[in-house]
């Protein structure tokens, strides 16, 4: 049974559009890379996943043998994609991709193995043994599965070499913001230890429980790391207040609450019962967020970026909410904080934080950094 046929009788609804030869040539990896950005864009807003092939032909061959199976690679692949495929260099000279787009939500892996036996068989048919056993062929499936139970980098990068490719041409750019949040990080640890022990004593001698708020949060490409905060509620408190909250405003079902000096209403729990006297003035002015300095100093997040989310809120994103843990490290103030804070709806503070990944520069971050005391000295949207 012939690949598409296979397809087919899958229930896809695909058509066999099968192309001889190589008119349509093979995208170079600059352009093969915005390819996979566009579709993996077009997947986040409709729902539907594609599939992405590599085919790497291995780096122990000679130059005119390896220059051989990768052209064996591009014919085969030639008869055995459709037109709406596209083929392309995922690394120039070395690995080939095929993105496999509009393929059934429940059939990939049957998809995906019948593609590789089709492509395996045409292959080993025009190949050495030698030559056939250097390929590594594999499958990627987006959107991907993500599990933050485990320490491992749930994301895929196969599906992100734009993203690796913006983040390479900033790499001075990237060095002198580790710089700065080292610096900066460091420089407030310092400077800030009165202010940490007092409030270190305020909390204690209030309120039962632990000085610090040790929480779970999932940091950049989706990595998890233990978010600082000083302790504002009382121990042993119901989450569930908070995750249903956050639920409805991720989902665009949350009313605003309570309102700020200028008569708007936040997107933000107010007036909650859990949280003590002294942690509703360190909310207020922003100091429960002082222990994120040590985070910066690790490098889980940076003096500015998005800010991190809890994991059950990452299990509500929708697929394009989750760009805003690829395209930056996590933050201690960023766009958002400075433009609207609470008084924003959730899909806009994920655009902010999409704009400031767009965006980023040393200076930006400098501006922000300065804009940020005088957010938090009017305190307006600070629950």
């Amino acid at each position: 049974m012939s690949l598409w046929r296979s397809i087919n009788g899958l229930g896809l609804g695909l058509q066999k559009q099968l192309f001889v030869g190589t008119d349509r040539g093979v995208l170079s990896e600059e352009s093969f890379h915005r390819m996979i950005s566009v579709e993996r864009k077009r997947s986040e807003r409709s729902g539907k996943p594609f599939l992405l092939m590599l085919l790497d032909a291995g780096s122990t061959q000679l130059s005119d043998q390896k220059s051989s199976v990768l052209a064996e690679i591009i014919s085969t692949l030639s008869l055995s994609t459709r037109e709406i495929d596209n083929t392309g260099w995922y690394k120039k000279s070395s690995v080939v991709g095929v993105i496999f787009p509009e393929i059934g939500m429940d059939n990939t892996l049957s998809v995906a193995s019948t593609i590789l036996t089709r492509v395996s068989a045409t292959l080993g048919a025009n190949l050495g043994p030698e030559q056939f056993n250097q390929i590594s062929i594999s499958f990627h499936c987006f959107p991907e599965d993500w599990d933050h139970e485990t320490p491992q980098r749930p994301s895929n990068p196969a599906f992100y070499p734009d993203v690796v490719r913006n983040h390479s041409a900033r790499k001075i750019s990237r060095v002198v913001k580790r710089v700065m949040d080292i610096m900066g990080s460091a420089l407030a640890l310092v400077v800030l230890s009165p202010v940490f022990l007092a409030i270190a004593l305020a909390i204690k001698l209030t309120s039962k429980g632990p000085i610090l708020f040790r929480q779970g949060r999932v940091g950049q490409h989706g990595i998890p790391f233990v978010f600082l905060k000083f302790r504002s509620m009382h121990a042993g408190n119901d989450t569930n207040i908070h995750r249903d909250y956050v639920l409805k405003l991720i989902a665009g079902n949350a009313e605003p609450r309570g309102s700020t000096g200028n008569g708007q209403g936040v997107y933000k729990l107010t007036k909650d019962s859990r949280v003590t006297s002294v942690g509703s003035f360190l909310r207020q002015t922003s100091l429960d967020e002082l222990p994120q300095f040590f985070n910066v100093l690790l490098g889980e997040m940076s003096l500015v970026g998005p800010r991190p989310p809890i994991p059950y809120e990452v299990e509500a994103y929708d697929l394009w909410h989750r760009r805003r843990l690829w395209e930056a490290k996590p933050g201690i103030t960023g766009l958002w904080q400075v433009n609207g804070r609470s008084r924003v709806k959730f899909d806009e503070m994920v655009r902010l934080d999409l704009r400031y990944a767009k965006n980023w520069s040393p200076w930006l971050d400098m501006k922000i950094l300065m804009r940020t005391p005088w957010v938090v000295l009017l305190g307006d949207d600070a629950y």
